[in-house]
């Protein structure tokens, strides 16, 4: 099993979680294909809106892919994101600043923004596990 961190902004993590799917990087491929079936996500939103946003910092959701490959919905607009299903767990959302200096990932603890900025990386299952009681 691989854990994933998948940084969005409230509103889009928000639309994934009702509709039960995960995307990331505004729909790449290469991105949401790596996770596989039983792999855990979870969300990270520095701002709550895509346009116009404010700041947030804070962990969103989190779940499990529940399917095997990525798709594209039928969406009358013409945008084809990829996406995958994912089981969302009942959580809180959770501020990170707590945690940064317990993250491994965070390898600059004063310029850990920076590091999230690229939308999806994968993480250590123990860092994965220490959001999760936070957010629990």
């Amino acid at each position: 099993m691989k854990y994933y961190l998948i940084a969005a902004s409230k509103d889009h993590v928000l639309k994934g979680f009702e509709k039960g799917f995960a995307q990331a990087g505004h729909g790449r491929k290469d991105y949401i294909s790596k996770p596989a079936k039983g792999d855990k996500i979870v969300y990270y939103s520095a701002k709550d809106k895509f346009e116009n946003g404010t700041p947030l910092q804070k962990f969103t959701a989190m779940g499990k892919v529940t399917d095997d490959e990525v798709y594209q919905p039928d969406i009358k607009s013409g945008f084809k994101p990829y996406r995958r299903n994912v089981q969302f767990y009942k959580v809180k959302e959770t501020d990170i600043r707590p945690l940064i200096d317990q993250l491994s990932f965070i390898k600059n603890k004063k310029r850990w923004g920076f590091y999230l900025i690229s939308g999806f990386r994968e993480i250590p299952k123990e860092d994965y596990e220490l959001i999760e009681k936070a957010m629990k």
